[in-house]
């Protein structure tokens, strides 16, 4: 399939042939939820933690004495049934929520989110990107630019929210894009589906595409 190339001016310089095993796959949303779900879930930090009664500060000593007082035997006062003891069956650091997910899923339903977001006209082609100085007032100025393109008035904006990727890491085009609200500059390489998920707009230039054709 044949799509319109642009460089960073926003100037049609010629046409990408692109492959149907990978931007012309069919939506499979059961298998994109699957994994970006397992995703996220690998990426969560287990912070809820309560105490349990050897890890509650104090209690070393015996309440009162074992028996003859009247009163219920006691060993300490950081047992759960005193007020400021441990917690019994609370949440615990330690927990883990990470999920499996097989590399044929994780690289199908990158490819499924990719196909999809061409279909809706979402994907950007750019021949090359490249800026002289490290200058967010000139990355501002590019993606500015670009939304002269038909589909991407908001580009850059709230509700536009754009990835950009590129194919290697050039310093002048990362520290330039990183401080825009809402663009995020990625290698090809290292995009994945929540990448896809979380950004409306995806930016690649035609190396980047190249990258992910060498990634599947």
């Amino acid at each position: 399939m044949l799509v319109k190339l642009y460089n960073q001016n926003a100037e049609e310089t010629g046409e990408l042939d692109l492959e149907e095993k990978i931007f012309g796959l069919p939506f499979n949303p059961d298998l994109v939820h699957q994994v970006a779900v397992s995703m996220q879930a690998n990426k969560r930090q287990p912070l809820a933690h309560a105490k349990d009664r050897s890890e509650v500060r104090g209690g070393g000593k015996k309440p009162w004495k074992q028996k003859g007082t009247g009163k219920a035997r006691h060993g300490s006062i950081r047992s759960p049934i005193w007020v400021g003891g441990g917690a019994t069956h609370g949440p615990l650091k330690q927990k883990s929520y990470k999920k499996k997910i097989n590399k044929k899923m994780r690289r199908k339903a990158f490819l499924v989110a990719l196909s999809q977001k061409l279909r809706d006209n979402e994907i950007l082609f750019l021949n090359k990107l490249e800026l002289e100085s490290i200058k967010t007032k000139t990355a501002k100025s590019v993606i500015n630019g670009l939304k002269i393109i038909n589909d991407f008035s908001k580009l850059g904006e709230k509700g536009g929210k754009a990835l950009i990727s590129t194919e290697d890491y050039d310093m002048n085009t990362f520290l330039s894009f990183r401080n825009l609200p809402y663009a995020e500059i990625k290698e090809a390489k290292n995009m994945d589906v929540l990448d896809l998920l979380t950004n409306k707009y995806l930016l690649l230039t035609k190396k980047a595409v190249q990258d992910i054709r060498k990634k599947i």
